[in-house]
């Protein structure tokens, strides 16, 4: 009676990986103490008092515009950069069902955001660039006055307004867009394929949707004249860059043939096993090759021998 058939290797996710989130959050506890050492660090910068640039009377002709209030307020700018990729980020795991990839995508999100907001406000407060509407943070009653010996201006609006007008370059809300929605338009070129050379120019739509939200939030700042053209395309670029780093540091290029699953998942689950077998087989097939190469040299000698012994026999018959 022939033994049962081996079943075929399953492709979905190792069940390991389904039940054990805490062990992989765990193995990566040091990740998540960094992160927390980031978010102090980013209160503590925002208590630092930025350089207060000169700024003289004819320079106020850039930095009368209005003062208006926010399209995108700031209680926003974490919902659009945190919360609405990690909501994507979450539907793919309910329906994927891999830890790996949820764990990473979440740990590269937060750290894009986190490493992009020191930037920020570092380069904020060492900058000290006036905002557009910079006059009437500094003179809110229309009436300005300077320095005489300096001409520098001489504020005498409230602290918090006119602390808030010296952080202009480069802008929170574009750098903070990018950084998230710009981590998410990675990770959905890597769920969908989107570079695997098919066609398929929908998906490239689909991933292409998240940077247009954040394009679409950062022109907002200018129009809103809290921040010149130069400050939102400056936070762009640093929210984009930082988002690429953070998610090719957890998972591989979106054009990658492994580019759906995070760098860990395939080194712990796909790889070993294959590495092993490729090993296995690699090492019976150099001993299979070296026993046939035995042997024939074995066969070759004996023949060899066996002629020369005839050879020898008729030399001596005659």
């Amino acid at each position: 009676m022939p033994p049962p058939a081996t079943p075929a290797p399953s492709a979905a996710v190792h069940p390991c990986l389904r039940t054990h989130g805490k062990e992989v959050a765990r193995l990566h506890l040091s990740d998540w103490i960094v992160l927390l050492l980031l978010v102090a660090t980013t209160g503590v910068l925002g208590l630092v008092q930025p350089f207060h640039r000169f700024v003289a009377q004819d320079m106020m002709s850039d930095l009368r515009y209005p003062v208006k209030g926010s399209t995108v307020p700031d209680w926003a700018v974490p919902v659009i950069a945190v919360v609405a990729p990690m909501a994507f980020i979450l539907g793919i795991y309910i329906k994927r069902r891999n830890v790996y990839d949820l764990h990473h995508a979440i740990l590269g999100l937060l750290f894009s955001v986190l490493i992009t907001a020191i930037l920020t406000v570092a380069v904020k407060d060492a900058v000290g660039r006036p905002r557009p509407d910079f006059f009437w943070r500094c003179f809110p009653d229309g009436v300005p006055k300077y320095n005489n010996v300096t001409g520098d201006v001489i504020c005498h609006g409230k602290p918090g307004v006119i602390k808030e007008g010296y952080k202009s370059f480069p802008s929170g809300h574009a750098s903070a867009a990018f950084a998230g929605l710009g981590f998410l338009s990675w990770y959905l070129a890597g769920k969908l394929k989107a570079f695997d050379r098919r066609g398929h120019v929908a998906k490239l739509c689909i991933v292409l949707l998240p940077l247009l939200l954040a394009t679409m939030v950062a022109i907002s700042r200018v129009t809103d004249y809290w921040h010149h053209w130069q400050d939102v395309f400056a936070g762009g670029v640093l929210g984009l860059v930082v988002a690429s780093f953070c998610y090719l540091q957890f998972f591989p290029p979106p054009y990658s043939e492994h580019g759906v699953w995070p760098h860990a998942y395939l080194e712990h689950v796909h790889l070993p096993e294959g590495e092993m077998q490729v090993q296995s087989t690699t090492n019976s097939d150099i001993h299979h090759n070296s026993l046939s190469l035995d042997l024939s040299r074995s066969n070759e000698t004996r023949t060899t021998s066996h002629a020369l012994d005839s050879m020898e026999e008729g030399s001596r018959d005659h």
